[in-house]
């Protein structure tokens, strides 16, 4: 029997464990998720605040879209990536009939149906507000290649698609015209709490084929760390997809706006995407606390934050 599959097994059957108990166990531990999870019920998601255009991406240069939280679609060089996709309603234990977790604060800026073919799906971690497994199924296709962090693709259908791989930290592989390298970050993989065993990436991803060398940071998920120093080379990042939200109180999981702006600015980063924010309440902070405070800590350099709303876009080059 392979690894993947012995896993798969393993988590099949704390999956059940874990959704017998899941309702009774959550309302022990915090009575005001379920107060939550039942006012959440009457609560409407808002629409995104722009729905980006990707039919008007050329096949060169960098075209990015925030699609909500952690979701970006990516055109490198005619090449698409979709990085940790999300579309559900809700971010948590998919139970069949309904998913034990939070509700969005804002729908994706792009439903599954009106996305492009996807050549590339670029996983972080297994935790179920970056790793959707109703999303991973929707999106199967012999057409597109799914990347992941160590000892997570038993989560996935991995016979859904043309090939799965994981890579560990420092690992490297050649993904169509880029590469792409996982990186260290400060953080925590664990899915189910108990699945201690498993992975947790940011990446890097750059191309190089034809077109213009560009060079992407796919920070995932991170708290504070000067690991990002680390990354600075000559040739700077053209784009940083940094994580600014969920601070409050998960703090020594999640990185504050300032952090975030200064990391990116230790990788030497040219310009900056903000993320993992105004989709999922995850954290205490207001709705526009995480981006207000961004631009805040940017100070005379706001410029180079390329956007604020879900569904807003930026191209490069």
């Amino acid at each position: 029997m392979g690894l993947i599959t012995t896993r798969r097994l393993i988590v099949s059957g704390i999956g059940a464990a874990t959704a017998l108990g899941a309702g009774l166990a959550a309302y022990r531990v915090s009575p005001l998720f379920w107060q939550q999870y039942f006012r959440d019920l009457r609560r409407g998601i808002q629409p995104p605040a722009r729905r980006p255009d990707w039919r008007a991406w050329s096949n060169r240069g960098l075209h990015a879209a925030w699609l909500g939280h952690s979701t970006i679609l990516l055109r490198i060089n005619g090449y698409t990536i979709l990085t940790d996709p999300v579309f559900s309603a809700r971010a948590g234990i998919d139970l069949g009939l309904f998913t034990l977790g939070p509700k969005r604060l804002t729908q994706p800026a792009l439903d599954l149906v009106d996305l492009p073919k996807i050549d590339l799906i670029l996983n972080s971690h297994a935790h179920m507000d970056h790793l959707d497994t109703p999303s991973m199924s929707a999106l199967e296709s012999k057409e597109t290649e799914v990347v992941m962090a160590h000892a997570t693709s038993d989560i996935i259908n991995v016979s859904g698609y043309a090939r799965v791989r994981e890579l560990r930290w420092g690992g490297s592989l050649q993904a169509g015209p880029v590469r792409i390298t996982a990186i260290e970050v400060n953080h925590w993989g664990a899915r189910l709490r108990s699945d201690t065993w498993r992975g947790y990436n940011g990446y890097l991803i750059e191309s190089n084929g034809d077109g213009p060398t560009r060079r992407v940071l796919f920070a995932g998920d991170t708290a504070n760390t000067h690991l990002f120093a680390g990354l600075k080379s000559s040739r700077p990042f053209d784009l940083a997809l940094m994580p600014i939200g969920a601070y409050n109180p998960w703090i020594r999981a999640h990185c504050t706006p300032e952090q975030a702006w200064r990391m990116a600015n230790e990788a030497s980063a040219e310009r900056f995407f903000p993320m993992h924010h105004q989709t999922f309440p995850l954290g205490r902070e207001p709705f526009r606390e995480p981006i207000e405070r961004l631009f805040n800590a940017a100070g005379n350099d706001a410029q180079r934050i390329v956007l604020q709303k879900v569904g807003e876009e930026v191209r490069v080059g």
